[in-house]
């Protein structure tokens, strides 16, 4: 497996678990019964580090949405090109610090963190049209 593709799946296996810690944190706060029912305006309110990972679980699948294609065309264009498995290790580490930062409430980092995955979905974008 290249770095490309391991990264790449690294990053959908994060995101895959990445629910895990805000649904325990709901049937925590709520209990089964109440973590099962549907959305209410009336529920206890989870705890603020919950809110916040289910926030950055959004944010990694919609910044995912955009990487993932182009890491695929990666592997089918440009296989042997190094730069497309770097740019998927700092995708991978950056949306992984960025939901640990998010969770931690500290949103400098937290923004710094995003731009690390953004930029390197960017420049795989420009990788894969043969710009950079």
């Amino acid at each position: 497996m290249t770095q490309l593709e391991t990264y790449t799946a690294l990053s959908a296996l994060w995101l895959a678990i990445a629910s895990l810690p805000y649904i325990l944190d709901r049937i925590i706060v709520r209990g089964i019964p109440g973590a099962l029912q549907n959305y209410s305006p009336d529920a206890v309110p989870q705890s603020p580090w919950a809110q916040r990972a289910k926030r950055a679980h959004t944010v990694g699948v919609e910044a995912f949405v955009a990487f993932a294609p182009l890491a695929i065309i990666a592997m089918l264009r440009i296989p042997e090109d190094p730069l497309p498995g770097t740019l998927a290790m700092v995708f991978f580490f950056a949306i992984l610090a960025h939901y640990v930062i998010y969770c931690m409430g500290i949103i400098l980092l937290r923004t710094i963190a995003f731009l690390g995955a953004f930029g390197a979905s960017v420049l795989m974008g420009l990788r894969v049209l043969g710009v950079i």
